[in-house]
């Protein structure tokens, strides 16, 4: 076949695909004029994992967008159904589409935290991207926890907000080195002090490893490897209280 016949069959064929696809959007769109809304049906994709929105919360939650049952579905505004349900903040994403039985379907993934953040009594999640946002009456994440003197302070309320915040980005790149080290599993506390210094708490022993700033993470989790390889295995029980590995290459036991 000569090149020419080919990019005429070949333009054909795109002209009767786009033909056929117009007038089968026009049909569907049609059939949606004639069809109204019968209801929503909700999907919670990592529900498994956690639990912070149920499919209650979303039926409540489209009390903001007014009444949609039984109106035509071409009239149906799914750009304002996922600002509703984006706007919460345990929602990451959402995405609204509707079929032709006459629902609406809703599809929410929610926030993954790493980090937990105890001011008092009042506490809140970060997750990945610096995303702050309030616990969640139904659900608690295990995320490592800090507590005590926080240098980021979050209103009581506050519905949840991008934050880059240096220290607060510093502490979710020491979450996450934690999370894939064998440290994950040896700290079971996370304070800040009065002088604005990190300090870690082991699940056993007395120790307290000062940490200063959340920076050189790897450098400074060597130096406490180092304690408990070379030091503590030749003093005697409970001998030291603190342990400082805020000095690069130094490790100082009170």
């Amino acid at each position: 076949m000569k090149p020419i016949w080919r990019h005429i069959l070949g333009a054909l064929t795109i002209a009767l695909f786009l033909a056929v696809w117009i007038i089968s959007s026009g049909m569907a769109t049609s059939r949606r004029r004639g069809r109204t809304c019968q209801g929503i049906k909700v999907e919670i994709s990592d529900s498994l994992e956690r639990r912070f929105v149920a499919k209650e919360d979303v039926r409540e939650w489209m009390q903001d967008y007014g009444v949609y049952m039984g109106l035509p579905l071409d009239s149906v505004r799914l750009d304002r159904i996922e600002t509703i349900m984006d706007n919460r903040s345990a929602v990451r994403k959402s995405q609204a589409w509707l079929t032709e039985d006459g629902y609406i379907h809703i599809a929410l993934t929610q926030r993954e935290p790493v980090i937990r953040f105890q001011d008092g009594n009042n506490g809140f999640y970060a997750d990945a991207s610096g995303f702050i946002f309030p616990l969640q009456s139904r659900f608690c994440v295990r995320v490592p926890i800090v507590d005590g003197e926080l240098p980021l302070k979050v209103a009581r309320g506050f519905k949840g907000d991008r934050s880059d915040d240096k220290w607060l980005m510093q502490m979710l790149g020491m979450a996450a080195w934690m999370e894939s080290s064998p440290w994950d599993g040896i700290i079971s506390q996370i304070s800040v002090n009065a002088d604005g210094d990190i300090v870690l708490i082991p699940r056993e022993g007395r120790e307290r490893f000062i940490f200063g700033a959340p920076d050189r993470i790897e450098d400074k989790l060597r130096l406490i490897r180092r304690y408990y390889e070379a030091i503590k295995p030749n003093t005697e029980k409970g001998k030291y209280a603190w342990v400082d590995v805020r000095q690069k290459g130094q490790i100082v036991c009170r």
